[in-house]
């Protein structure tokens, strides 16, 4: 088997134009760790932190990638459960390589095996956005019937799988989108409201739909353009989770600010979650897998790209020009 694979590397911090599609040295499995050859992965904004420094890397050359799926090719010493030829899907801090490569070597404890009905491509849609969605939801706050939820960029991948969530639990869910067109696309995920941000006032008619009270939960994964409206939208007592910097990072915070409604600000991060409770892992992954089997998530692929063309994928997703998710595939495999 060849000893080099193709992957997406950089070597500085910047746009697109760092990104470098090129040769580097296959994985081999480790302790605790097993190889994957990649069928599909996850295009996140998260990587696109990684490459532009807003989250900086330490060392490079610097892969990307934190889901995929595929097939184990390799199985290191310790690992139990896992063999050569399993169907998979993995969320995976990127090193060199990443998931944005033809083989990527994962740590065991954050690969699953699939289960029947569950493809890779959908694995590779759901799992890193959807662990997060459902942390959000059931473990760093917990979201119950009837609660008033509003959603920003509804129609983006993450926001499709709160949107799912939120309204399989019963809450009341507003959503907010660019267009007309993402509007239809946050209504069938269970909105039963959209504002188009471009043409209303987003606090205005926040409360006018909760007859002046505001909203219990803002999952806010756009950042420095909305952070001032989110909190102006909560009730009281109400949490903002700001998750995300499609926007930028928001500006410097006074926390005197949350005074006037009690309100609460957390910045959740899905792999300290993971690492702070043995086996939530395991327990959120079968639990979302098992709401993609029953219908309840439905991943929505709104295109394949090939691995070379990641540069293009990440512009289309900076761009707000998507909604659901994007994926890259390996160019050998079509």
């Amino acid at each position: 088997m060849a000893s080099s694979m193709k992957a997406v590397t950089f070597t500085e911090h910047g746009g697109t134009e760092v990104l470098k599609y090129t040769d580097i040295d296959r994985p081999t499995a480790g302790e605790g760790q097993v190889v994957i050859k990649n069928e599909y992965a996850g295009v996140n904004f998260i990587d696109t932190y990684h490459r532009s420094g807003l989250y900086p890397r330490s060392t490079f050359p610097a892969g990307l990638g934190e889901e995929g799926a595929g097939t184990v090719v390799e199985v290191g010493p310790g690992v139990t459960g896992l063999a050569v030829g399993d169907s998979v899907g993995y969320v995976s801090r990127s090193t060199l390589g990443g998931s944005f490569a033809e083989f990527t070597a994962a740590q065991a404890g954050l690969v699953t095996k699939l289960p029947q009905g569950v493809s890779t491509q959908a694995a590779a849609a759901v799992l890193l956005q959807g662990l997060t969605a459902l942390s959000m939801v059931k473990t760093t706050c917990q979201v119950a019937a009837g609660d008033w939820v509003l959603v920003h960029a509804a129609a983006g991948g993450t926001g499709q799988l709160l949107c799912q969530l939120c309204s399989d639990i019963g809450a009341k869910v507003i959503g907010t989108t660019s267009t007309p067109e993402k509007a239809e696309v946050a209504k069938r995920c269970g909105c039963s409201d959209v504002i188009l941000y471009s043409h209303e006032d987003v606090v205005q008619r926040v409360m006018q739909l909760t007859n002046g009270k505001g909203v219990k939960f803002v999952y806010d994964g756009v950042g420095k353009s909305t952070f001032d409206a989110s909190l102006k939208c909560l009730d009281y007592l109400g949490w903002l989770i700001c998750f995300g910097n499609a926007s930028g990072k928001p500006e410097p915070f006074d926390v005197l600010r949350l005074a006037e409604k009690s309100a609460r600000l957390m910045r959740p991060s899905l792999f300290s979650t993971l690492a702070a409770e043995p086996g939530l892992t395991a327990s959120l992954t079968a639990e979302l897998l098992q709401l993609v089997q029953q219908g309840v998530v439905v991943p929505e692929v709104h295109k394949v790209y090939p691995l070379s063309a990641v540069a293009q994928a990440q512009q289309d997703l900076t761009g707000r020009k998507t909604t659901g998710k994007l994926l890259l595939r390996p160019d050998t495999l079509g």
